[in-house]
């Protein structure tokens, strides 16, 4: 099976959506909801600030990376999302495409990444550890909410 990554544009935002909604967990840690409007889903993923792109193995979208290249706040790479297909979970592919991505940004030359975690989701928490990353700093989120921030140093 073949893990490759493809940009997001506006004529696949029906798979787009099709593929946050099937993580209803998910929804509700971060939005109080089990489900996002199309809108929300447009400007999370067609804005010119991140790119985003699905995960795709084969023929088949199995989920969506979604990351900001320079945090004007830190000049640090932040990836904002990696979502897997309800369906496809538990497989290996979040492993899998998080080691294709951090192979792109190697190869653009940086030497870190950073991420922000629900300070609720244990399971993400575990997920990130598992493959690195460090804990450095709880920051105010949306909503009175808060997000426990990671970093990961990339070896050359």
């Amino acid at each position: 099976m073949t893990m490759t990554l493809e940009e997001i544009t506006k004529d696949k935002m029906k798979k787009v959506q099709e593929i946050v909604l099937s993580n209803k967990t998910y929804n509700v840690l971060e939005n109080g909801r089990e489900t996002r409007s199309m809108k929300e889903i447009k400007e999370e993923f067609l804005n010119p600030a991140t790119y985003s792109y699905f995960i795709k193995v084969d023929q088949d979208y199995i989920g969506l990376i979604d990351y900001l290249p320079e945090n004007p706040k830190d000049q640090y790479p932040w990836l904002g999302l990696l979502m897997i297909h309800e369906q496809w979970k538990g497989k290996g592919f979040g492993k899998r495409a998080y080691h294709l991505f951090e192979k792109g940004i190697k190869n653009l030359g940086k030497h870190a990444i950073r991420l922000g975690v629900l300070t609720n989701n244990r399971d993400a928490k575990a997920f990130w550890e598992s493959l690195g990353f460090s804990y450095y700093d709880t920051k105010p989120f949306k909503e009175g909410r808060e997000i426990d921030c990671y970093e990961k140093k990339l070896k050359n």
